[in-house]
């Protein structure tokens, strides 16, 4: 994923791999954003959008899937996609009951697995505009965080993640199994 910052198709890339994030692919886009960002500071905010408007689209594409065809893919989805089970569904659903604008911005911003709230968001009919506010809100802000970082700091963060990229890597990738554990075992 990362050979993409350098080509000239590693925007396009982002923006596909933050859409296919947000409902059915594993991986996160922050990696490619970061490589991108930091091969162009000048240009962060621009990836940060790219990234959030192809997010919010295919956690759009999620509710889709989840309100309209739902009971004809849910097998494929149970079975393959990481973090996608009947209990994350289950403990989604009562996240939702109490907090449904919450549930959403809450996962669009941090390390739990997105694709499972906007399947969810579609297979429980939460209210599409507070979705679609919710993911635009939060996705923004975790990606025009990281970008924003970026942009400020410029070389200097570069330094930063050269000298300290296995601990972030190991640290990136403990919290994003930890998201989709936390959803496999809490109960609400």
């Amino acid at each position: 994923m990362l050979a993409w910052s350098h080509r000239p198709s590693g925007p396009a890339a982002l923006g596909v791999i933050a859409f296919a994030e947000s409902s059915f692919f594993p991986i996160p886009p922050d990696p490619l954003l970061i490589a991108l960002a930091l091969g162009r500071p000048q240009r962060a905010l621009f990836f940060a959008g790219i990234c959030t408007v192809g997010s919010v689209l295919g956690g759009m594409f999620g509710y889709w899937i989840g309100h309209a065809i739902w009971e004809g893919v849910s097998a494929f989805f149970f079975a393959r996609v990481p973090g996608v089970t009947p209990q994350s569904f289950a403990t989604v659903q009562s996240l939702y009951n109490r907090y449904d604008f919450w549930a959403v911005f809450l996962a669009g911003f941090t390390p739990l697995p997105y694709k499972v709230f906007t399947l969810a968001s579609g297979v429980f009919a939460i209210s599409f505009p507070i979705f679609v506010v919710a993911s635009v809100i939060s996705r923004g802000a975790r990606f025009f965080i990281l970008a924003g970082l970026v942009f400020w700091k410029g070389v200097a963060i570069k330094g930063f993640i050269d000298r300290h990229f296995n601990r972030l890597a190991w640290a990136f990738a403990a919290l994003l199994i930890g998201g989709f554990l936390a959803l496999r075992y809490v109960r609400m």
